[in-house]
């Protein structure tokens, strides 16, 4: 038998590597990875992996997933101050005011990028630009996900708010969404629409900010608490439509889905995260009614809306640092799901890179194409700062305060007076280390 020579076999090993085909006694670098997300965007993610490391050989992307929110920020946190962090992590943009200057996660280079295929114009605008801190780029956006208005189509149509195809008819302006709710509850009994509103639900606080930057406004501007009379209004508005029997006061967030799953609400004001449950209900015949879901109204001057979007992102471990073919891997990774994100759409996110997000199959895809394109281009983040974003303090106390008045247990002067304490508190406290 003729005798290979080192060389040649050395030579041979490399040359299938580049073509993506195993070679035996070459195993592949770990890419150890953490995410948050579980349930259905766990599962959706998982595929995505599943899937990267089956079509190569060369990295392996290993997951551990933690919990999400505090424990997985704080672990996060924790782990890169000490040098233990994972080479990629899966976090919310509107956290990167935290972890960008606070030196938790490491800056990736044009080169990186460049070598990895990864474009900046090819990204919605305002996502990748979350993903950036003071020039230099710390995340790679996955998606949006945002508020939008759910409803019911029979209910709609008793109310006389169809139009011939028996979907919504536009609205355009506070008056007339307010107009639509009252519609509703006289012509249907129903109530008009379903949020959570008890003690440290989220959604008061996500349609608060919407409405504040529908009408050019801020929450907060270089450190000062600056929504004014714009805020106070908004607050007013949305507790009077609970004064006024529109809703019912002090559901949480499964008893106010519950509300609208069971055609309780013509009305359902959510994430788009909720998409997988109207469509698994509806596949299931669970669903008493048909639905459609619509971007959140042009209520003033514009139609911004609340939103976040996960990305990705290279922990800055301490004494630890990144090795370079393991940057190479993460970012290649990070490629592979941009460009397969329609799987991701899946969950009713909306993917942040614009060719997928706007291809044809996205198009098609229902009831994602009836609101991804103009909630894409209108979200509005939680306003910047280590307070701020998913989690954060910040939101954290308006869930505190903002139900209370929405379920008139305390009123709006009083439950934004004692937001505002606690907010200028945490404006003035330094940033956690790392």
């Amino acid at each position: 038998m003729q005798k290979i020579s080192f060389k040649r076999a050395a030579l041979a090993a490399l040359a299938l590597a580049a073509v993506g085909i195993a070679t035996p006694g070459i195993a592949a670098t770990d890419i150890k990875f953490w995410t948050l997300l579980s349930g259905g965007d766990g599962a959706r993610l998982a595929t995505l992996v599943n899937d990267f490391n089956a079509s190569q050989s060369e990295y392996k992307i290993v997951t551990t997933t933690l919990p999400w929110g505090v424990p997985f920020y704080t672990k996060m946190r924790t782990a890169a101050a000490v040098g233990a962090g994972p080479d990629l992590v899966n976090l919310h943009l509107s956290r990167i005011g935290d972890f960008a200057p606070s030196g938790v996660l490491r800056a990736i280079s044009p080169a990186e990028l460049s070598a990895a295929g990864i474009s900046g114009s090819d990204y919605y605008e305002r996502q990748w630009k979350k993903g950036s801190y003071n020039g230099q780029t710390y995340a790679i956006p996955l998606d949006t996900h945002a508020l939008v208005l759910y409803y019911n189509k029979a209910l709609v149509a008793k109310a006389g708010l169809a139009d011939a195809s028996g979907n919504l008819k536009p609205i355009e302006g506070i008056a007339a969404l307010t107009d639509a709710f009252k519609a509703v509850k006289e012509k249907t009994g129903t109530d008009a629409f379903s949020m959570e509103s008890n003690t440290n639900s989220y959604m008061g606080y996500r349609l608060w900010l919407s409405m504040i930057a529908q009408r050019d406004g801020k929450i907060l501007d270089n450190g000062k608490l600056v929504y004014g009379d714009v805020g106070v209004e908004s607050m007013k508005i949305i507790t009077d439509w609970f004064s006024k029997g529109y809703a019912t006061k002090n559901l949480d967030y499964p008893a106010a889905n519950a509300q609208f799953f069971s055609g309780k609400a013509a009305f359902m004001l959510n994430g788009v995260w909720e998409v997988p449950s109207m469509v698994d209900l509806t596949a299931s015949k669970k669903l008493p009614f048909e639905y459609g879901i619509v971007p959140l109204p042009k209520l003033y001057n514009n139609q911004s809306v609340w939103g976040d979007s996960h990305g990705f992102a290279i922990p800055d471990n301490k004494g630890k640092p990144i090795a370079a073919d393991h940057v190479k891997g993460a970012l290649k990774f990070v490629d592979y799901v941009g460009k397969h994100s329609i799987t991701w759409a899946g969950g009713g996110h909306i993917p942040a890179y614009v060719p997928v997000a706007e291809s044809d199959a996205a198009k098609q895809l229902k009831p994602n194409s009836d609101f991804s394109s103009v909630v894409a281009k209108n979200v509005v983040f939680s306003p910047e700062g280590w307070y701020g974003g998913a989690a954060g303090p910040l939101e954290a106390s308006a869930a505190k305060y903002f139900p209370a008045a929405m379920t008139g247990q305390l009123p709006v002067d009083k439950a934004l007076g004692m937001f505002d304490a606690e907010a200028r508190k945490l404006i003035a406290s330094p940033r956690p280390s790392k």
